[in-house]
């Protein structure tokens, strides 16, 4: 694998494969030399490359390379008003956050997607992983494009802001640097091509309030303002799918009377905007995210409460919406994800599991794995609460060593790799067919999502 020192030797290196030098954009001179080698140096530099520049030149040959080859950057706003009107349904479309291993982990996605005809999926990052993998939108978005290159993938490509959450406690010390801080984010993300954005601020209802309404006001006041920044920063010709958030994932269960006042006070903010309002709605049923773990560092099985769910999707829908999101659902028990389509539920998140399945491989070398523990007993110590085994703790921490050790997991012998991302590859397949989302390429352009958001 080529490391890139330069500008010129990336461009040297391309020489044949792909010519960067037309006027709106690029043009795929070999795709076979592009596929079998050369994606595999570029992203590579898109993540490691010492020179800044280096890493944005490798950047801007994949999103161009993926954009000649038929890769687009999309918004799932019309799929998911076909899915408001009912004309489209019976699917739950995943969200995958490849947190881990990323490039490889969407290999193995792409790998399944195309066994099975799959587009309705989503890949995307979330403002917490972005703090401990050190994974920023660009960096995500080249590595999703080169899988999804190396892959031979095509068709439209949503990439997706999760949970861009106000965290409670810095906005109590300082709203306004909080919220600029999550302006800055989403404004980096739809530089980056993500045509999703789930804005999260359910983090400061005020459950102390004596009215619903009350209770949601600085939610929806809040989630106005960022939809009125996501539509003045929206690239010509799209609508970004703007998904709103009113009960906490992990707190308790929300109710249809939440979700009528949260609504009936965005309208009311909006009121004479002029521009479309979300597209969906997270919720809390009863999960929470990365599970419950046990004290031999097994997770919990948690009964969601799908009929709220059901009633809850069923509610959003008759306010224009796709329907409700899951969150926090990837370490759930195998028999429940069927149960996503029957409910209506629009759209999942699933994170942990692949997380869980790389760390926990038989393929990751011991020695690895010992020394990420061994990193985790040390960096993290001041999180191990009184009475927490250390199977719990490694558990609930390990997260945090992805960006320490994304280089190690990253350059990972192909022998490890390959048989990882055949495990991955099985999951995807799993999820796609028990989501109901297999041969979705249909649906995607008859709702007309496809093809938005291009870009040179």
């Amino acid at each position: 694998m080529s490391q890139y020192a330069s500008l010129q030797q990336l461009r040297r290196d391309l020489s044949g494969i792909l010519d960067l030098d037309t006027r709106n954009g690029a043009r795929v001179l070999d795709a076979q030399r592009l596929r079998e080698d050369a994606i595999d140096s570029l992203v590579h530099a898109a993540v490691f490359a010492e020179e800044e520049a280096v890493r944005s030149a490798a950047r801007e040959a994949i999103a161009k390379a993926a954009l000649a080859l038929g890769i687009v950057p999309a918004s799932t706003q019309t799929l998911y008003e076909a899915m408001a009107a009912g004309r489209v349904s019976g699917f739950t479309v995943p969200a995958f956050n490849l947190r881990a291993m990323t490039y490889d982990s969407a290999r193995a996605a792409f790998r399944a997607a195309a066994q099975l005809d799959v587009r309705a999926i989503i890949f995307e990052v979330a403002r917490s992983e972005i703090g401990y993998t050190g994974i920023r939108p660009a960096e995500y978005a080249a590595c999703i494009r080169a899988a999804a290159i190396k892959e031979g993938f095509q068709g439209p490509l949503f990439l997706q802001g999760d949970h861009f959450q106000v965290d409670s406690a810095r906005f109590r010390k300082n709203p306004d640097e909080e919220l600029e801080a999550l302006r800055k984010l989403v404004a980096e993300a739809i530089g980056a091509d993500f045509l999703n954005v789930d804005i999260d601020s359910s983090t400061v209802v005020d459950l102390s309030r004596s009215s619903l309404r009350q209770q949601q006001r600085l939610n929806y006041q809040l989630s106005s303002a960022f939809l009125r920044l996501i539509r003045s920063l929206e690239p010509d010709g799209v609508t970004i799918s703007v998904g709103v958030e009113i009960g906490e994932v992990g707190g308790r269960n929300t109710t249809p009377e939440e979700l009528h006042a949260f609504m009936a006070g965005l309208a009311e903010e909006l009121r004479g905007a002029g521009f479309k309002g979300p597209s969906k709605i997270s919720v809390q049923t009863g999960s929470s995210h990365g599970g419950v773990v046990l004290p031999d560092g097994s997770v919990a099985q948690v009964a969601i409460d799908l009929e709220t769910l059901e009633q809850l999707s069923r509610l959003a829908r008759g306010y224009g919406m796709a329907g409700a999101v899951q969150h926090g659902a990837s370490t759930l028990p195998e028999e429940m994800f069927h149960r996503f389509p029957e409910t209506g539920t629009a759209e999942i998140h699933l994170a942990t599991a692949f997380q869980n399945l790389i760390y926990d491989s038989a393929h990751l070398p011991d020695g690895l794995r010992q020394e990420i523990h061994s990193y985790l007993k040390e960096a993290c110590r001041d999180e191990w609460k009184d009475g927490q085994t250390e199977a719990q703790f490694i558990y609930k921490t390990r997260k945090k060593a992805l960006g320490p050790f994304k280089r190690q997991l990253w350059d990972l012998p192909e022998e490890a790799r390959r048989p990882i991302r055949d495990e991955l590859a099985a999951r995807f397949q799993y999820l796609f067919q028990q989501l109901n989302v297999v041969g979705t390429l249909g649906v995607i352009s008859a709702s007309g999502a496809a093809i938005l958001g291009s870009r040179p």
